[in-house]
């Protein structure tokens, strides 16, 4: 089988696609190759300086813009500025095991990070998305478990590795009750997820996990693990589709499309997750 690679992506020219968290990493190489194919890239930053000097002199077209994903503030900011049409939507922001934190809103920042933040913003630019929402994800969603009395880490031990499993499996679930939402409106937008494996970034530096990046027959450079997102938005995919590496437990390889863990399918676990998100999201106030 031929191996699908950046060079296969269509011609992108007049599509408009934000990525969150795309001043480095995964973010930054999935901006600069939909740049390439011509998309016109909005880059939804904590640090606007960096992020344009990151993509100084690289070919495309490039508007970077503030936005902390973990702020809600900083979120409704962004969404209400925004009043263009946005073809592609790309939830990449995040982090992994960080110490336990509290975000300006009092939220457990891992949890607003990589999960509510982003359900936030979705929400708020479903409006202007024409095709599709990409939400990355990781394998480790598998092991993640989602206590929706506490979903925000207030009267568990919070454990590093603990609450990015269960954001994860939040995202995973996340997009499976938006798939079902926009299926049943008739919507013909997609909620597509993507899992780059484990690639040699910096997300995982300061985790004692980042052991595993040692052993690089293991894991995925990072401009390979980019392809999963890049392949999640831009192939004809059917909606709630994970794409992951094809190698063995989908750890590194090239994109495909292989199935979500177990409690990533749970329907009824991801209309109560929304409740929940949804009610969190509105007990802090604009």
């Amino acid at each position: 089988m031929t191996r699908w690679t950046a060079n296969d992506l269509p011609d992108l020219t007049g599509r408009t696609v934000l990525i969150t968290g795309a001043g480095r990493g995964l973010g930054l190489i999935t901006a600069r190759e939909l740049a390439r194919a011509g998309a016109h890239l909005v880059l939804g930053v904590r640090d606007v300086g960096r992020a344009r000097a990151a993509v100084a002199g690289l070919p495309g077209t490039f508007d970077v813009r503030h936005l902390d994903v973990s702020d809600l503030t900083s979120v409704r900011t962004f969404a209400d500025s925004w009043s263009d049409r946005l073809d592609i939507l790309i939830n990449n922001a995040g982090v992994m095991d960080v110490p336990a934190g509290r975000t300006p809103d009092g939220l457990d920042i891992q949890t607003a990070t990589n999960h509510t933040g982003p359900f936030l913003l979705t929400n708020l630019l479903l409006g202007h998305v024409t095709d599709r929402v990409v939400h990355v994800t990781s394998q480790l969603h598998r092991q993640g478990r989602i206590d929706l009395t506490d979903l925000d880490w207030r009267t568990r031990v919070y454990n590093g590795m603990a609450a990015y499993q269960a954001s994860k499996l939040a995202v995973v679930l996340f997009s499976l009750e938006l798939q079902r939402r926009l299926t049943a409106t008739g919507s013909p937008l997609r909620s597509v997820l993507a899992s780059p494996g484990i690639a040699r970034t910096t997300l995982a530096s300061h985790s004692r996990s980042n052991i595993v990046n040692r052993f690089t027959f293991l894991t995925n450079t990072p401009e390979r693990g980019a392809l999963s997102l890049l392949y999640a938005a831009t192939q004809d995919v059917p909606g709630n589709t994970y794409i992951g590496p094809n190698g063995l437990g989908g750890l590194r390889g090239d994109p495909t499309i292989r199935r979500q863990g177990e409690n990533g399918l749970d329907e009824a676990m991801a209309a109560r997750l929304w409740d929940a998100t949804a009610d969190l999201v509105g007990a802090i106030a604009r």
